[in-house]
């Protein structure tokens, strides 16, 4: 009789190994990490810049120090783990999950399993997907390979670059050029307000000079062979380039730090329902998908800002799985989650309060930027909570924490509507 595993986490990432080891912690005795890089800790192996672990472990770490502290973690609890390893697809067997998976070791196998954690991350928008004209050359790549070669192989891209796009990769990567000795001569952002957090907009361009454009795009990348400079141009409320604002920029590399996209080809393939305004599984709030027993967490779900959120929502999606082996998961939801104009999306979609121990944190993000307003919580025509900030920005995550004896209150189960709405004017003192 083959082996049947209690869980198998597809990815050694940050999320794969925090839910491994929630998932041993909470009753599963068998679990497998199926990574198909060649070692443990994904996309922080690349991130040797520090500020991880701010709220996981009150430090600031880099990202290998950081995804060292779980693979020490998961070593401690004897998981065992398949590196090289692809998976191809994922069966819904009823109370058995089959696993299809390839190594150049083993060849083609098969894992079953009773319940699965999807940790896959996300992937880069590649300069294919935004259509920027003019010819194909060397010399174009995502920010996140470009870091890579950098930082793991040991390869520069070129002397002088400009970035598109100002997420935190791009952001992090023109610091890091410009250490390197290259010129990096502008980052170009779409929007009229940076995708990147704050701190690395001043630790990554202000203290470098480099320049950082909003409103702007390139709109031509010159060079047959290799990169030899791009047009950008200024972009109106309709985010359309505006006649008359072309400015050529000489340059051998353009860096594109323009979105992430959950890998969700295996759940999809799988079934598992997906949400179109995050492109990532709809889950509960221990991160179960719509199959039972498969459960997702980290960038699969929704895309993260920073890495401590994809670990803490991994652990519950780990714990999960324990619950579910168990047999002790409600998997009933008491209330599913709405989120009002002005807001991307909420996480989680759906909430099962027996499963809730303390509190029940939800996250979501603002479409623009917002100031002077607040993020109210309504249960039927009743606010429950509210969150307030000094300003709600894209870039930045928002995590909207309500206790669960708020939610108790309500034990007909309703939605969860969050809206946005004007700061309260402070009353005046008599």
């Amino acid at each position: 009789m083959e082996k049947v595993y209690d869980t198998v986490v597809l990815g050694g990432g940050p999320a794969g190994l925090a839910a491994a080891i929630e998932a041993k912690k909470n009753g599963a005795e068998d679990v497998l990490i199926l990574e198909r890089d060649r070692e443990l800790g994904g996309i922080l192996n690349q991130c040797i810049h520090n500020g991880f672990g701010l709220h996981t472990f009150n430090e600031q770490l880099t990202g290998p120090e950081y995804a060292e502290r779980f693979i020490d973690q998961a070593k401690e609890l004897d998981i065992p783990y398949e590196l090289d390893t692809m998976v191809l697809d994922l069966e819904d067997e009823g109370d058995l999950k089959r696993i299809h998976a390839v190594n150049e070791e083993n060849g083609y196998q098969t894992f079953d399993t009773k319940s699965v954690v999807l940790t896959m991350g996300c992937r880069e928008r590649p300069a294919g997907a935004i259509g920027i004209p003019g010819f194909r050359p060397a010399g174009v790549f995502t920010a996140g390979t470009a870091q890579r070669f950098i930082n793991m192989e040991g390869y520069m891209c070129g002397k002088k670059a400009v970035i598109l796009g100002s997420g935190d990769i791009g952001l992090i990567m023109a610091r890091r050029m410009t250490l390197e000795g290259a010129e990096v001569e502008a980052v170009c952002e779409l929007m009229p307000y940076s995708n990147g957090l704050q701190r690395n907009i001043v630790q990554c361009l202000d203290d470098y000079d480099i320049p950082l454009k909003l409103s702007h795009t390139i709109t031509f990348i010159h060079g047959k062979d290799r990169v030899e400079g791009v047009t950008i141009q200024e972009v109106g409320p309709d985010l359309k380039p505006i006649p008359g604002t072309e400015e050529r920029i000489d340059c051998d590399v353009v860096l594109l730090s323009v979105g992430l996209l959950p890998e969700n080809e295996i759940s999809r393939n799988a079934g598992v329902e997906i949400d179109a305004r995050t492109n990532g599984p709809v889950v509960s709030e221990l991160r179960e998908t719509s199959i039972p027993g498969v459960f997702a967490a980290g960038n699969v779900v929704h895309v993260h800002d920073l890495v401590d959120f994809v670990s803490e929502e991994a652990a519950l999606a780990g714990k999960g799985a324990g619950k579910y082996i168990q047999g002790t998961l409600d998997q009933e939801p008491d209330f599913k989650t709405v989120a009002g104009p002005g807001l991307g999306y909420v996480v989680p979609q759906n909430v099962s309060l027996d499963n809730v121990d303390d509190s029940i944190t939800f996250y979501m993000r603002v479409r623009n930027v917002l100031e002077d307003k607040v993020i109210n919580a309504y249960i039927g025509d009743e606010k429950v909570a509210t969150k307030r900030a000094q300003k709600f920005l894209p870039a930045e995550m928002v995590n909207f924490k309500i206790s669960k004896k708020t939610l108790e209150k309500y034990p007909d189960g309703e939605e969860i509507r969050f809206v946005i709405e004007d700061k309260p004017v402070p009353k005046k003192k008599a």
